[in-house]
């Protein structure tokens, strides 16, 4: 039993106990992962190397296909080529009898017999009121003219002028002077080329046309058309005046047609008319 409490004596309290906390629950336990199973390493492919399999892959094919190639032709039987010679691919198939075989064409109709026969006959008539100059620098008399002299007197650059007529394959130059009153004169030149790889006779006329519209030495203008021709051109120069002379007046027209160029000239003390070189270069076309 509990003992009474002795007097002044001071009673000692009986301890407070706390109450003991609650246990906590459990966590339920966590399932630990299974380590991953270790992977065998893996080596790298190299680059490139499968490009170059299928890059010999492929020139073996071609290599295989034309040696198979090969040996399929070499064990075929050569084929016989046709015969150089074929007469029944003349023509007429048959020849025609002599009493029905054409005529040759006349010197009037077959250019080749016109230009390879006497070239000054082609050169045009000698008009009227006109006469022969004999004071021309060439020497026409004989109506023709040697191509180094007709380079050394026509051109300024006789050298170079004389080289290119021979590259040109030139074959012979005539040609004709004449007067009229005291000034007025006029040369016409044939220039023919042979008949080769070059067109002499187009590659030089076209030379010409090409620096006359220059005023350097050129007419300084464009010029006109030769009717008919398609190829040819008429110019009129500017009046050249110098202190103590004359005034000069220059017309030239220049042409070809075939393996000949014709080269006109007029020169005068007063103006020159387009009709009168346009005349003489219709004329000389004509005859061409």
């Amino acid at each position: 039993m509990a003992e009474p409490p002795v007097p002044g004596k001071p009673v000692a309290e009986p301890p407070v106990t706390e109450p003991a906390p609650e246990p906590a629950p459990e966590a339920a336990p966590v399932a630990e992962p299974e380590p991953a199973p270790a992977t065998a390493p893996v080596a790298k492919r190299p680059r490139g190397r499968t490009a170059l399999l299928v890059l010999a892959a492929a020139v073996l094919g071609i290599a295989g296909g034309t040696a198979v190639g090969y040996d399929v032709q070499a064990g075929r039987a050569p084929t016989p080529l046709p015969a150089l010679s074929q007469p029944g691919l003349a023509y007429p198939a048959k020849a025609l009898p002599p009493d029905e075989a054409p005529d040759p064409l006349p010197a009037s109709q077959d250019r080749r017999v016109r230009t390879d026969g006497d070239l000054r006959k082609l050169v045009i008539g000698r008009p009227a009121g006109w006469s022969d100059d004999d004071s021309s620098l060439l020497d026409l008399s004989d109506g023709w003219v040697a191509p180094d002299v007709y380079a050394r007197s026509s051109y300024e650059k006789e050298g170079s002028m004389y080289e290119y007529f021979l590259e040109c394959d030139i074959r012979r130059v005539a040609g004709a002077a004449w007067k009229r009153g005291q000034y007025r004169t006029a040369e016409i030149h044939l220039v023919q080329f042979g008949s080769g790889t070059v067109q002499g006779a187009q590659d030089f006329v076209e030379g010409q046309l090409a620096y006359m519209p220059g005023s350097e030495i050129g007419a300084g203008n464009i010029g006109d058309a030769i009717k008919g021709s398609g190829n040819g051109r008429y110019y009129l120069y500017e009046v050249d005046r110098k202190p103590g002379y004359l005034p000069s007046y220059h017309a030239r027209a220049t042409v070809y047609r075939g393996d000949i160029a014709a080269d006109i000239h007029l020169y005068d003390t007063v103006p020159i008319s387009k009709k009168d070189i346009r005349t003489l270069a219709e004329r000389q076309l004509e005859r061409l």
